[in-house]
């Protein structure tokens, strides 16, 4: 009896590739709880990792758990709704108030564009390189979204690469930031955001929908949930509704998605040539896009003679509010007077529209 209680433990099953990714989750858990990079990614992202990587569990065979949360991500439906919920959680005054900034959110889609050739040169197909070039916008809703319906094959891998660099962009962007700006450039301290009408801000969701919707259809699923998120939020008479899209909706639905990008980290899928591949591509594309943010920022701030902080134009990527919150962290280690955040939330913003835009392109491209 003993015998047979020995042999249906996982110790039995257990192999070193196991080991190593349950120590990943592990590493990720540390990120999360310890150094606080983004827990509400990296903690359901990490024990989704422990999850799978303990063998015998069954839970991502047919009828397992983890393979139901996983629909989500397959069928494409948790993108839109997590979109959903940014809109309703997202001002978009500062980008209103300061129309330039969608240049920066723009420029930072340049990584997306400059992997897609690189993949390609590394013998990736069309439809492969673009699921892999989207993980430079910061955006894993975006990433799962565009490979649900390019390369599936590979959503596993671009899943974990995207929302990994999403939680990492306080490690990624402060020395590219650094880099390529001087201290007295960090220093610039800029005026303050003018406010935007409530009619305004009204008419740009409607109004952006109906441009998408016939410049580039194919990315109004996800810019179409932006817009009505934000839409709720801003025509102050569905409280409710704008509400729920900001708290119980995004939350039930971020753990159940980064649980499910967390199955997918088990150790045959996970460690292979490939996959080190992809995720090495999705860091040079986030970093691509942040260098070219920030490049442009720099333009910006010797063409308006010194009144653009250039440091801004890095939050173009798409991860709100994270990369506008590094922005505003490394303005205030240079001057403790500079209040970023608001100035980098318009080019933050603007990449969200920037990625789904970039989306829509090569979902178009690719189909």
């Amino acid at each position: 009896m003993i015998g047979n209680f020995l042999a249906s433990t996982a110790l039995t099953a257990i192999e070193w590739q196991d080991v190593l990714m349950l120590a990943v989750g592990v590493l990720l858990l540390y990120l999360g709880i310890a150094r606080k990079y983004e827990p509400l990614l990296l903690i359901p992202i990490g024990f989704g990792a422990i999850l799978v990587n303990l063998p015998l569990t069954g839970l991502i065979d047919d009828g397992g758990l983890l393979r139901y949360f996983y629909f989500g991500i397959e069928s494409g439906i948790f993108p839109p709704l997590i979109f959903l919920g940014i809109g309703a959680l997202t001002d978009f005054g500062p980008l209103l108030a300061q129309p330039r900034t969608f240049l920066l959110g723009a420029a930072a889609q340049f990584g997306i564009f400059a992997t897609l050739i690189g993949a390609r040169a590394l013998g990736f197909s069309f439809a492969e390189s673009a699921s892999i070039a989207i993980i430079g916008g910061a955006d894993g809703p975006t990433a799962i979204f565009l490979t649900s319906r390019l390369a599936d094959h590979l959503l596993g891998p671009i899943a974990v690469a995207a929302y990994s660099y999403m939680a990492l962009v306080p490690v990624i962007q402060p020395p590219i930031i650094r880099l390529l700006t001087t201290r007295t450039e960090r220093m610039v301290v800029m005026g303050d955001v003018k406010p935007v009408s409530r009619r305004v801000k009204i008419v740009f969701p409607i109004a952006t929908t109906i441009v998408a919707g016939l410049v580039i259809p194919a990315s109004v699923p996800l810019i179409g949930m932006l817009m009505l998120g934000n839409l709720l939020r801003e025509s102050g008479v569905a409280n409710r509704l704008s509400q729920t899209a900001q708290n119980e909706l995004i939350n039930i639905v971020t753990i159940f998605l980064g649980t499910a990008i967390g199955s997918r980290m088990d150790a045959a899928q996970f460690l292979t040539v490939q996959t080190l591949m992809i995720i090495g591509l999705g860091l040079v594309a986030f970093s691509i896009g942040t260098a070219a943010g920030v490049l442009l920022g720099k333009l910006m701030y010797l063409l308006s003679g010194g009144k653009v902080n250039p440091m801004i134009g890095a939050a173009g990527v798409s991860a709100v509010p994270m990369a506008a919150r590094v922005v505003q962290k490394v303005g205030q280690e240079e001057n403790p007077k500079n209040f970023l955040l608001m100035h980098a939330m318009g080019p933050n913003v603007a990449g969200v529209i920037g990625s789904a835009v970039a989306a829509g392109i090569l979902l178009a491209l690719g189909g």
